[in-house]
């Protein structure tokens, strides 16, 4: 099969295309994030419950990673990106109906398997489309869709649900209309890979091959202290903020897509810097960015923790590309899938487990302690990631 066979739009218009519904789609999966103050008054949830909703979101990813982890490459690009859209707009209805507990977790996982989908599947596509002197900026340019989109989400929601009627729908329905451009465009885009039979929809393995561990362990907790950055950022930052006396959606949404700007910036970067100095870099970043996250909850300064979230950010948009691109380069390439999916896990059960740690202890403790434990904890754990990373420098230069 040719192989950008069918479709009626090709070239850069299918390319952009595709990174626009890839943006799309991210922009759905955080739209929630400035509203959870409104769920939390409408429906009487506790702190503890919020990070509950926020956290089945990484359910969701981590069984798309599982289950259609691989499949694109056996039935095409198309229908694994058009699945993740009907996700999407499924999950958009579910949050558009919810009336309690129930259809809002369904929303978050629905919406996580949009995302988990998205994000192997649509950079390949990005990668496939592109000509073959321009696919390691495709690789770029799928950051950029991906983390812009996540960044977006709060943003636009922060500033409709301020502005406009039905605060706990209209963002819902905006996101809906966002997405029938990208279904339009999944349609009538070229198919980059044809049907190769393969084995369908079976859960994808996580091997790490034992030669490349210690190389993954040492990305992995980078990544792991990154994603719970990203985690808070999006699940608990409207609480902090609201403790700060910051009561504007918009506002709060404006903050959170900093964060998501600044991550996308420091995965930038990598273009510019080696992979071993940008995870000594990243790993660096987000132990200043906690250190200035925790004065600001100590002191109670605004300024100083959109200061420090952001740090964090750029510190765990360095240490994540810089991660996987270390990772990807160091797995055999029959094994290369499974090694990326093992990454992915990693970085997704760290978006949701410290978050719902947080939220038992802001439960038990407080939001102020909650916050100062989880931040000592990430940096810990960027410190751990940074000391193995310096051992393995020194070793490198011993032995030269």
């Amino acid at each position: 099969m040719n192989r950008l066979a069918g479709g009626r739009i090709s070239g850069g218009a299918a390319f952009a295309g595709a990174a626009y519904a890839f943006a799309a789609v991210m922009l759905g999966t955080t739209i929630p994030t400035p509203l959870y103050v409104l769920y939390r008054a409408r429906f009487g949830f506790s702190e503890l419950i919020i990070t509950v909703i926020f956290a089945t979101y990484a359910a969701g990813v981590i069984g798309a990673l599982l289950l259609f982890g691989a499949l694109s490459d056996q039935v095409g690009r198309r229908p694994v990106l058009a699945l993740g859209l009907l996700f999407s707009a499924l999950s958009a209805g579910a949050f558009l109906l919810a009336q309690s507990l129930g259809l809002l977790l369904v929303g978050r996982v629905l919406s996580g398997l949009s995302a988990g989908i998205f994000t192997g599947t649509a950079t390949a596509t990005l990668v496939d489309l592109a000509p073959a002197e321009r696919r390691g900026g495709a690789t770029l340019v799928a950051t950029v869709a991906n983390m812009g989109g996540l960044g977006l989400g709060p943003l636009v929601a922060g500033v409709v649900s301020q502005v406009g009627p039905l605060p706990l729908r209209l963002s819902f329905w905006v996101d809906l209309g966002v997405l029938v451009p990208a279904a339009a465009v999944i349609w009538l885009m070229p198919e980059p890979v044809g049907d190769r039979g393969g084995r369908g929809l079976r859960p994808q393995g996580l091997t790490v091959p034992a030669d490349i561990r210690p190389i993954f362990v040492r990305a992995a907790l980078a990544g792991f202290a990154g994603f719970a950055v990203l985690g808070l950022s999006t699940a608990v930052s409207p609480a902090f903020l609201g403790a700060l006396g910051v009561s504007s959606r918009a506002e709060v949404g404006a903050v959170v897509f900093a964060v998501f700007a600044a991550s996308t910036a420091g995965q930038a970067l990598l273009e510019a810097v080696s992979q071993r100095a940008a995870l000594l870099a990243g790993c660096a970043g987000l132990i200043v960015g906690m250190a200035v996250f925790a004065a600001a909850l100590a002191i109670s300064s605004l300024p100083l923790l959109i200061v420090g979230a952001m740090l964090a950010g750029l510190g765990q948009g360095l240490s994540f590309r810089a991660g996987l691109a270390a990772v990807n380069s160091a797995a055999p390439a029959d094994q290369r899938g499974e090694v990326a999916s093992s990454f992915f896990v990693v970085a997704y059960v760290a978006l949701s487990l410290p978050v719902i740690g947080e939220g038992v202890l802001a439960e038990l403790a407080g939001l102020r302690t909650a916050g100062l434990v989880f931040a000592g904890a990430v940096a810990a754990l960027a410190a751990v990631a940074l000391a193995l990373l310096a051992q393995r420098r020194l070793r490198d230069e011993g032995s030269d």
